[in-house]
């Protein structure tokens, strides 16, 4: 009797067949939008680690509490840091956001002033001339790096090293030669957080300084030894700042593994957000399903009548209306999860990003469809398992 009820089920979807096509695509719709969103959310998350990486990510960043007045970083603490034996390197930094203007155009950018050997803490892909030089730092020469999107934005080029740049300080405009191009990382930060990471512009730390009259930096940037823990770092290192200027709590080290975890978890909350709205086209492709299958009842009502009259009780129609709905959802997620793990690695593969699934996720919202589907399937099930043989047999 299970088989006859599971080949009558089938045998019935294929009555219909566009109706039903129409139903399953409305599954197949949500259930790909999902699968979607899930990967972008773990591509992104995988993206961004690797661009905080590149730029400088993998170590720390000490800083001014600045919820503390007068609390500053200065040579004294640059050279303290530096006798430390957990730390590799350790580098001055100095941060001003800015405008940078080039054949009549403007661009927005984070100017960093850096110290020679700066590459040794954040990831400077040299692509074109040189990078900071001790003799540089040492004269505070008018020189700087730029990112390959400033060249890109300005020349349509990467090569644009011998050309100059002004760059806008508070006194005005100030013209440097442009000696380098790297490739520094963050272009996916600046494509997914647009004003919040523009271009970069590298200068010796030493000629900001003095531009901006000033003899303190914003930050060390610290590369730690290979093989110590970042967090035995992080306390050493805080211990160190704080004794040098004889206070217990004036600076912060930012371990970047943290950020990591809180774009991690920034990441993972949006994803979870647009599945859920994506969820929400199955809750209204499971309202299509109840409609064709009330549909389908009320074409079938006389068939059902001759079932019952020959001895089909009601569990028997239940089960197979019930089955019909389940494999609506079935194949629909099937073929949802399939278009939409295609579409990922169709719009990866191309670009060279790594095909990344949340596969918790994605095996979720394949059992939620199909429960959404059967919850869907009850009513009408219901209803044709309870018509009266008599009155069933009276329909035309």
């Amino acid at each position: 009797m299970l088989i006859d009820t599971l080949r009558i089920s089938f045998r019935n979807l294929g009555r219909k067949k566009s109706r039903s096509a129409l139903t399953i695509l409305g599954i197949a719709i949500g259930v790909a939008s999902v699968v979607l969103i899930a990967s972008l959310g773990e591509i992104g998350k995988y993206t961004i680690n690797q661009e905080i990486d590149e730029l400088g990510g993998g170590g720390l960043m000490i800083s001014g509490n600045n919820k503390l007045a007068g609390i500053q970083l200065t040579s004294d603490h640059l050279n303290a840091v530096r006798t430390s034996g957990a730390v590799d390197s350790a580098i001055p930094v100095v941060v001003d956001y800015t405008k940078t203007y080039m054949r009549g155009l403007m661009l927005d950018a984070v100017i960093w002033g850096i110290d020679y050997g700066a590459n040794q803490v954040i990831s400077m892909e040299l692509i074109h001339g040189r990078l900071i030089t001790k003799n540089d730092v040492t004269a505070g020469k008018m020189v700087c790096v730029v990112d390959q999107n400033i060249a890109q934005a300005y020349y349509k080029r990467d090569n644009i090293v011998g050309k100059t740049i002004q760059l806008q300080f508070a006194s005005g405009n100030v013209e440097f030669e442009i000696v380098g191009v790297v490739s520094s990382g963050g272009n996916v930060l600046q494509g997914l957080m647009g004003n919040f990471i523009p271009t970069f512009v590298y200068l010796p730390y030493t000629t900001m300084q003095e531009l901006m009259g000033r003899e303190t930096f914003d930050q060390i940037a610290v590369a730690v030894k290979s093989g110590i823990d970042e967090e035995v770092a992080r306390t050493q290192l805080l211990s160190i700042v704080n004794n040098t200027s004889g206070v217990r709590t004036g600076f912060k080290a930012e371990n970047m593994q943290g950020q990591k975890e809180k774009f991690s978890s920034i990441l993972n909350i949006v994803t979870v957000i647009l599945s859920v709205i994506a969820g929400i086209s199955l809750i209204v492709a499971g309202l299509s399903i109840m409609t064709v299958m009330l549909v389908s009842v009320g074409e079938r009502t006389r068939e059902i009548g001759i079932k019952k009259s020959i001895g089909a009780n009601r569990q028997n129609i239940l089960f197979e209306f019930l089955i019909e709905s389940f494999t609506i959802s079935l194949i629909g997620s099937i073929a949802g999860t399939v278009v939409g793990v295609l579409l990922v690695i169709i719009g990866c593969l191309p670009l060279g990003i790594p095909v990344l699934f949340n596969l918790g996720l994605i095996g979720f919202c394949i059992l939620f469809s199909i429960l959404i589907g059967v919850i869907f399937g009850v009513y009408p099930a219901s209803v044709a398992s309870k018509l009266n043989p008599v009155d069933a047999l009276r329909c035309e």
